[in-house]
């Protein structure tokens, strides 16, 4: 089953993109991009309201959630979210803790994993030229969307220093981003529970369509 892990709607602040119009893109280019399903992963909070049944009835893609958080190691994606978790963090707070995240997170039964860690300022390859490496990070996300230059090319040595699984996300903010990178599960993943499992068991490799 292949997931884009890491997709912006207009729930975000800086994205104008409905849940729908990306799922219409991504039906119009399924033989170059054939995704199962997007997770979407808003700036800053979690939506536990709003229910996307319809939607994947329509266009036949699952439609699951998480979150994108500010940690001081750089930008984090959170799955499997909770009211334990919601509870526990603050996701408006741009300074959250990292290492308390990852550990905290699959304490409270989600998981949390840098996102776009090649980037400068808000990804791990940057901070972890200063600090020490975060404990308890089961992957990183090695093919983003929207990354520049040699950002991907740095997570490789990410990688094979610490011995960090790669997962893919377009980091869709604009429709025409939607699916470009993405991630291969060795199961069938039908909702948040399963991919917090196969992510946790390192079932899963990142894909470039771009």
């Amino acid at each position: 089953m292949i997931l884009d892990l890491h997709v912006h709607s207009e729930a975000s602040d800086d994205s104008r993109a409905p849940v729908e119009t990306h799922l219409r893109i991504l039906a119009r280019k399924r033989v170059a991009r054939p995704i199962d399903g997007i997770v979407l992963t808003e700036h800053r909070h979690f939506d536990f309201k709003t229910d996307y049944r319809a939607l994947e009835d329509r266009y036949g893609m699952r439609i699951l959630r998480g979150a994108e958080v500010e940690t001081d190691y750089g930008h984090v994606l959170v799955y499997g979210v909770n009211p334990d978790i919601v509870a526990r963090f603050d996701f408006a707070d741009v300074r959250l803790p990292a290492q308390e995240v990852i550990t905290e997170v699959r304490r409270l039964g989600g998981i949390a994993l840098p996102c776009h860690p090649g980037r400068a300022n808000i990804g791990l390859c940057e901070h972890y030229e200063q600090k020490p490496p975060l404990e308890g990070v089961v992957g990183v996300e090695a093919c983003n969307g929207g990354s520049r230059g040699d950002e991907d090319r740095r997570v490789e040595g990410l990688l094979a220093r610490y011995g960090y699984r790669g997962f893919g996300g377009s980091d869709a903010h604009l429709v025409a981003f939607v699916g470009l990178c993405a991630t291969v599960f060795d199961d069938e993943i039908r909702d948040t529970d399963q991919l917090v499992a196969a992510l946790a068991a390192g079932r899963f490799r990142s894909i470039d369509y771009r």
